[in-house]
């Protein structure tokens, strides 16, 4: 018997895509949608293998269906689901999903064309369904810390933007080893989509200068391909950004990058000085304001603005990251759904977590990008990047 939650009475009642046996993503998912007690995980498709399915299935304690269709048509008490499957099936597993009046929570990059990313947005829009994209470095408190110090003009107005995500996972030749089911999937642009570190990471690093600058984006020109020689799939990518207003920006992301360690870095600069986050270090948020001493903010302050304390858990000294980052989400899309199904007010700070219109907006970035790269690194607006 679960525990109800009081606000419904009742728990979530949540079905996972994907995630089986093996998954990195998986487990981070499922924990960090139990991490509240707001979910309950009842059914799910882990695996497109049969054994796999029924096996990580078994191991759950959970339902096991071939298919998200035969899921639906077997469950039919379900709130949400939550999909991480390769980037290709997204489209369809998201529509299916909506039709059926499941609110979504649904793995980065939305799709991999903007057409398919912008059917998912407008079916959104139509049917009301609460739609979370997890840009999980987005949901970490001092990333919303940094959003709202930029918005009330702690820094003053933004005049730079620097953002780098690297990492070292494919600084060999990994085509050449043992093949996984994940590096195939990875390694084939008919699954994971027309640019490996786009999709994989730089709609990340995208997504984070975007939401703590709150620029929107105008136009990129990009340096994109492979640095490890003979690889045939996108391995790096350099670009000038410029947001509107003319604010310029960099940035940098590559899964290639021997002896990096996931190493995140934002910079925003303003009138008055910058701020800087690192993942490495992402219970932290350094302030340098000019002519003043450089200050080093921490999740747990006493004095963080409501949209950072609203979503540290623990207290000052002891880390907080990458599960709790996704459990933020899970709340935030828990509220909503709440709030749909009874009278029960929705904190307005609870909405700010990624939805499907930065999945449309990111996908213009990458198709910006490619088209940047396929005419010698011009500089290409972001709505010429959408017809993809």
């Amino acid at each position: 018997m679960t525990e109800a939650w009081p606000v419904l009475g009742r728990k979530l009642r949540l079905a996972v895509l994907g995630g089986g046996p093996g998954s990195f993503i998986g487990p981070i998912h499922r924990a960090a949608a139990r991490l509240d007690d707001r979910f309950e995980i009842t059914a799910g498709v882990l695996s497109s293998d049969p054994t796999r399915n029924a096996d990580g299935a078994a191991a759950l304690g959970i339902r096991a269906y071939p298919t998200l269709e035969a899921l639906v048509d077997g469950e039919k008490n379900l709130d949400a689901v939550a999909i991480m499957t390769p980037n290709h099936r997204h489209h369809a597993e998201c529509l299916t999903a909506i039709a059926a009046g499941l609110h979504v929570i649904c793995d980065k990059p939305i799709t991999n064309t903007v057409a398919e990313a912008r059917e998912i947005a407008t079916a959104v829009g139509r049917t009301m369904t609460v739609f979370c994209l997890t840009h999980a470095y987005a949901a970490y408190p001092m990333i919303r810390q940094a959003r709202a110090m930029v918005a009330t003009g702690v820094i003053g107005p933004v005049r730079a933007v620097q953002v780098e995500y690297l990492q070292a996972g494919m600084s060999v030749a990994v085509e050449q080893g043992p093949r996984t089911r994940k590096l195939d999937w990875k390694l084939d642009p008919d699954r994971s989509g027309p640019s490996l570190v786009l999709g994989d990471i730089g709609t990340h690093a995208f997504h984070l200068a975007r939401f703590v600058s709150g620029l929107k984006l105008v136009g990129l020109s990009a340096d994109l391909g492979a640095i490890v020689p003979g690889r045939t799939v996108d391995d790096y990518g350099a670009m000038f950004l410029r947001f509107e207003g003319g604010v310029p920006g960099t940035l940098l992301c590559s899964q290639a990058l021997a002896g990096t360690e996931n190493a995140i870095t934002l910079r925003v600069f303003g009138e008055k000085g910058h701020l800087e986050w690192r993942h490495e270090t992402s219970n932290y948020l350094t302030l340098a304001l000019q002519g003043k001493p450089l200050q080093r903010l921490a999740r747990g302050d006493a004095d963080l603005l409501p949209p950072a304390a609203r979503l540290v858990r623990i207290a000052r000294g002891h880390p907080e990251g990458l599960t709790e980052a996704f459990a933020n989400l899970y709340r935030d899309v828990s509220e909503l759904v709440a709030a749909r199904l009874t009278s029960h007010p929705v904190d307005p700070l609870a909405l700010d977590f990624p939805t499907a219109e930065d999945g449309l907006e990111g996908m213009m970035f990458v198709q910006a990008a490619i088209r940047s790269r396929e005419e010698g690194g011009i500089f290409v607006p972001l709505n010429e990047g959408a017809a993809g």
